[in-house]
C-alpha cells in the first residue's frame, strides 16, 4: 500500500469517515489507520477477503465523492497554508505584540474527528 494514498484516505476519513456506514468505518479504520491486511479484517469479521476489499473499495470511492463535492479537505489545507502565513508574518513583523500573537495561537483549524 503506498504511503501517499494511505495519508490520503487518513485524511478524507478523519473528515467524513462518520458518513460512512459502521462496517465501513470500521474496516476502513483497521486497514488504513491500523495497516491490517484484507485477510486479517476478514478473518476478525469471519467474512471473505472479497467482500473486505470491496467494502474498502466502496469506502474509498464514497470518501473521494464526499471531497470532489464538498471540499472540505481542500478548504482545510488551504486556510491551514494562510493561517501559517499570516502566523510567520506576525511574528517577522509584529514580534513584540502578544496580543496579535496570542490570538493566532487560538485560531486552529482542526477537523472535527468523531470523539472529540
Amino acid at each position: 500500500m503506498e504511503l501517499e494514498k494511505t495519508l490520503q484516505m487518513n485524511t478524507l476519513f478523519s473528515f467524513y469517515g462518520p458518513l460512512l456506514t459502521k462496517k465501513q468505518q470500521e474496516y476502513m479504520q483497521l486497514y488504513y489507520g491500523e495497516d491490517y491486511s484484507l485477510g486479517e479484517i476478514a478473518e476478525d469479521f469471519e467474512i471473505s477477503r472479497q467482500a473486505v476489499y470491496d467494502n474498502v473499495r466502496r469506502s474509498e470511492t464514497i470518501l473521494l465523492d464526499y471531497e470532489a463535492k464538498l471540499h472540505l479537505v481542500e478548504d482545510f489545507d488551504y486556510k491551514q497554508r494562510v493561517l501559517d502565513e499570516a502566523r510567520t508574518y506576525a511574528l517577522e513583523t509584529y514580534p513584540n505584540d502578544s496580543t496579535l500573537l496570542e490570538l493566532l495561537q487560538e485560531v486552529s483549524y482542526e477537523p472535527k474527528r468523531e470523539g472529540k
